[in-house]
């Protein structure tokens, strides 16, 4: 009985840890591409999956643990497992980011949506705000098909920029779906 009752205990004190690491790993990881936190598509897989890998990686860990090492073996086996359940969230978030915008191709360094035209681009990662209702352009010139429309007031994603300045490539979860003109707009 005493048995049982000790290993039980041990599960929850396991979980908690597991948690605890997991949840530390998260709020101390950096915000970049490679971080927990720091998917470029958006979503809430990601942070799930780095919870949920935290968890059976500080289980696992510690199971392989020596009986004297058993809270370490579970920290590092937290992190670890948060770490891969953050990679496999944000491939599944930029999945469906792909599929969002009908497919996506990479060119320059930039990834686009199938119908959207790669230019040579000057890289920036701002927000920036419509100033009035703009067309979505295909490529950067008004002769381009137009793919939808910027509203006026609205936030977007500035992946990067034409070399004369004229046009800025819109993201949508780091991926370009199309071009306005960069008179119309400001950062926000």
């Amino acid at each position: 009985m005493f048995g049982q009752m000790a290993f039980k205990q041990t599960k929850i004190i396991t979980l908690t840890i597991g948690a605890a690491a997991a949840a530390l790993s998260m709020a101390a990881a950096p915000q970049a591409s490679a971080g927990v936190t720091g998917c470029k598509a958006s979503g809430g897989k990601q942070e799930v999956g780095a919870l949920v890998g935290g968890l059976i990686g500080g289980l696992a860990g510690n199971q392989i643990a020596g009986k004297g090492d058993r809270g370490t073996g579970t920290a590092i086996g937290a992190v670890i497992g948060a770490g891969a359940g953050s990679a496999v969230g944000c491939n599944m978030q930029k999945t469906e980011a792909a599929q969002a915008v009908g497919g996506i191709y990479k060119s320059g360094g930039y990834r686009y949506a199938q119908n959207v035209e790669a230019e040579r681009l000057v890289k920036m990662d701002h927000k920036y705000v419509a100033r009035s209702t703009l067309n979505l352009r295909a490529s950067a010139t008004t002769r381009a098909p137009r793919l939808g429309a910027v509203s006026s007031g609205q936030t977007f994603q500035a992946l990067g920029r034409t070399s004369d300045g004229k046009w800025i490539l819109v993201g949508q979860d780091g991926v370009g779906v199309g071009y306005v003109s960069s008179a119309y707009v400001y950062r926000a």
